[in-house]
C-alpha cells in the first residue's frame, strides 16, 4: 500500500482541539496542505492541538513546521476518543524531521510546553503512513 501524508484536512484529518485560535489563523491551517497559511498560539504557554484521524493509522514519519517553538511533545491515542495518550517523543530546540519508530495512532497531541516569544506558528504537520484495516 502506498503511504501518503495522513494529516491532510482533503483525507479526513481534523483538528478537534486547538487551545486558542485567532480568527485570520485557524487551527485548521495546519492540515490545509500548504506552508504559506498556519495557526498561532495567543500567548501563555503550554499550547496545544489535536489531530483526529478518524480511524486508526500506521505513521512511519513525523514532520512538523513550526517557529518559535523552544520545547515540544508529541503524544498519540488508539481510543475511539480523544483519550488515554502516551508520549511519543518529547524534544527541544530542534525537531522538523521527528525519527520515531513506526507507530499506530487515530489521534495525536502536539504539546507546545514552551517558546522563545509570546507566540508561536504552526504551519504544516505531516503523517506519512497507511490507513489500517481493522
Amino acid at each position: 500500500m502506498k503511504s501518503t501524508d495522513l494529516c491532510l484536512s482533503s483525507g479526513g484529518a481534523e483538528v478537534v482541539l486547538a487551545t486558542s485560535s485567532d480568527e485570520k489563523y485557524p487551527p485548521e491551517n495546519i492540515i490545509d496542505g500548504s506552508s504559506e497559511t498556519f495557526w498561532t498560539t495567543t500567548g501563555m504557554f503550554p499550547q496545544e492541538f489535536i489531530i483526529s484521524f478518524h480511524k486508526c493509522v500506521k505513521i512511519s514519519k513525523l514532520t512538523i513546521q513550526c517557529y518559535l517553538v523552544r520545547s515540544l511533545r508529541i503524544e498519540k491515542s488508539l481510543s475511539k476518543d480523544p483519550v488515554d495518550f502516551e508520549v511519543c517523543t518529547e524534544k527541544g530546540n530542534s525537531f522538523s524531521l521527528l525519527q520515531l519508530p513506526e507507530f499506530q495512532a487515530t489521534y495525536l497531541r502536539f504539546i507546545i510546553k514552551s517558546a522563545f516569544d509570546h507566540f508561536v506558528s504552526v504551519h504544516t504537520v505531516m503523517a506519512e503512513g497507511v490507513a489500517e484495516n481493522i
